[in-house]
Parts: C-alpha cells; structure tokens; sequence
C-alpha cells in the first residue's frame, strides 16, 4: 500500500507492506502514480530489469527510485507492475509498463529529484514503512 502527502513544493511518499520486497515494489508504484494519475491504464507490454547495489534500505531506496526516474526520463517508460527481491547486497527487480502514450495516459507530476530529506525505513509492528520526499 502507499500514498502520497503534501510536503512544501514537494510531494511525499509513505509506503508500508508486510515485507522488504513488497515495500519496494509497492513505492515503485507509488513513485509512477505520482507521475501518471491514471496508473492501472498502465499496460504490461515492456519488462525492463534493475539490479541496485547497496546494503543500507534506505539508501537503497533512494537509488531504487533513481532508477526508476531515469527509465521514464531516458526512455519515457511508465512502469505499473513490479517483482522487487531485496537482499543484504541489493535488490534485483522486473518491472513491466509501457512507453507513455499521450492519448492514454494522464501525466500529472514531472519528478526532479528523489531527496534524502526526511528519508526513513523502519519495521513498526510486524510490517514495514517507508517515506521519501519527491522534487517536483
């Protein structure tokens, strides 16, 4: 599950799922329905794989979400379906979406920039949350 708050001239993703995995893919689907409002029109036509290094979640997130904006910024990817496996020395993922199509798909937000400001990834209660500000 995620949503998105209104943070200054920014907006905020908080994601929280049972597990790391489900966590990750679920904010590459909250970073692309920022960019898109009509994400489930997404079609599954391209898969695109991404292998992050790092060790630290957080920090990895950054990067994860990095890769993600420059898929759509280089190749106009928009991205709706996701298998995310993180482990101790990052993460391997499939995503599947399609290049934006203008009659279709409704862009909302242009995504600048994923800051470090207020980043956090904590486990609270069995499941885990995560929130990262988007430059906009």
């Amino acid at each position: 599950m995620y949503e998105t708050f209104d943070h200054t001239a920014d907006i905020g993703l908080r994601v929280t799922a049972p597990d790391v995995d489900s966590l990750f893919a679920d904010a590459g689907r909250g970073f692309f329905s920022v960019i898109v409002t009509n994400l489930d029109d997404v079609r599954p036509r391209t898969r695109v794989e991404f292998n992050v290094a790092g060790a630290e979640l957080d920090y990895l997130l950054v990067d994860w979400l990095n890769e993600l904006l420059f898929a759509f910024e280089s190749r106009r990817l928009l991205l709706s379906e996701f298998d995310v496996s993180v482990g101790a020395g990052g993460l391997a993922a499939v995503a599947q979406g399609e290049t934006v199509d203008d009659r279709r798909h409704q862009l909302e937000h242009e995504v600048k920039a994923i800051t470090y400001h207020g980043l956090k990834i904590e486990q609270v209660d069995g499941n885990w949350t995560a929130e990262v500000i988007l430059d906009i």
